[in-house]
This record gives structure tokens, C-alpha cells and sequence, in this order.
């Protein structure tokens, strides 16, 4: 389903940026690998324990997030980046091959995404 996620190939970014008009971050890295995330993609594929569950369980898909934003984002130390969305979401720490995974795997995760709110009764609004 999805493309083999990478692991930490030492690619290092070269550029973030968050375009609010489209509400997309677009980042480059320096092995030429270039890709974009929605924020709504961000924030619902956070990496902290809220968002995929603890000890093991799977939550429920995090829905009405079509019209998220990020509001701030903070590098933590070399490896990651905290982003704050506007919903107030904040735990979660992107580190630079989950990101290059996103970015890679944002159409069919999106596509996962939407399937497992219709199968839960929700929606992105």
C-alpha cells in the first residue's frame, strides 16, 4: 500500500516551509528528494501516543480536521520538529525520515485516512 517507508538515510533537509494559502509543508532535502504534506495530513498522522493509541490499541481516526493550520513549528534538537497546530495539538515529534515518508506517502495515506473515517461514521469536516 505504502512505498517502503525510509529509515534514517542520513538526508538532511535543506528547506521547510509552511505555505498557509495552501496549507501545505513543502520540504527539500539534500539527496534532491522534494515533497509536500496538507496540514490536516500532518495533524492527523501526528506521531504522538494520542493520535496512534497506547499500549497497543488503535484509536479512531482524528477527524474534523479538513480546515486545520500550524501556527508555529520548533526544531528539537537535530533530528526533529515540533509542530503546533491550530486545534491546540502539540505532542508529536516529526522527525526527518517520518516527514520524507509523509511526504512521499501522502496520496495513499490520505486515501487510508478517509477510508477509516467512512468506516468510523466521521469526517474531515
Amino acid at each position: 500500500m505504502f512505498k517502503k517507508r525510509p529509515e534514517d538515510d542520513g538526508s538532511w533537509p535543506l528547506e521547510i516551509r509552511f505555505i498557509k494559502d495552501q496549507a501545505l509543508l513543502k520540504i527539500s532535502f539534500d539527496d534532491s528528494f522534494e515533497g509536500e504534506i496538507p496540514y490536516e495530513l500532518l495533524r492527523v498522522e501526528s506521531p504522538s501516543a494520542e493520535t496512534r493509541g497506547h499500549g497497543g490499541e488503535t484509536p479512531p481516526p482524528v477527524a474534523g480536521k479538513k480546515n486545520v493550520s500550524v501556527t508555529s513549528a520548533d526544531p528539537v534538537g537535530r533530528y526533529a520538529l515540533r509542530i503546533n497546530f491550530s486545534d491546540g495539538h502539540n505532542s508529536g515529534l516529526y522527525s526527518w525520515p517520518y516527514l520524507k515518508e509523509l511526504a512521499t506517502n501522502q496520496k495513499p495515506r490520505m486515501k487510508a485516512y478517509q477510508k477509516r473515517l467512512k468506516e468510523y461514521g466521521l469526517s474531515r469536516d
